[in-house]
């Protein structure tokens, strides 16, 4: 089953549900905020693109954060952290289907391209 991680609210994250639901792809919806985002799923993203691409340091919650904070952000753990933290600081979407590579972000031929290659 496709799966597709972000926030519900989030503009990026409507476009691409309505990007699968014009193209009747089957899929779930995992928001951060309502269905919760543990250590292991953190994980497996991180393993998947890296902490540095799933950062979101463009987004509101990263500019909000004072200076010292956002240093301390130096490596895995300390990303692993704040976004357990905080998950709007996370890049979205998230979509992710079996035995195909994560894609992150949403654009229309990058996710045409993507659902090409099934």
């Amino acid at each position: 089953m496709i799966t597709l991680y972000g926030i519900k609210n989030c503009d990026t994250v409507k476009k691409a549900r309505r990007w699968l639901d014009e193209r009747g792809i089957d899929h779930r919806f995992h928001d951060y905020r309502v269905d919760g985002l543990n250590q292991a799923m953190l994980a497996e993203f991180i393993a998947g693109l890296g902490w540095e691409a799933l950062l979101n340091t463009r987004g509101t919650t990263w500019r909000r954060l004072d200076e010292a904070r956002r240093s301390a952000v130096d490596g895995p753990a300390a990303a692993t952290a704040l976004m357990l933290e905080m998950p709007s600081i996370i890049k979205r979407p998230l979509l992710c289907a079996p035995g195909r590579p994560m894609l992150l972000g949403f654009s229309d031929s990058g996710y045409q391209q993507y659902f090409s290659e099934v």
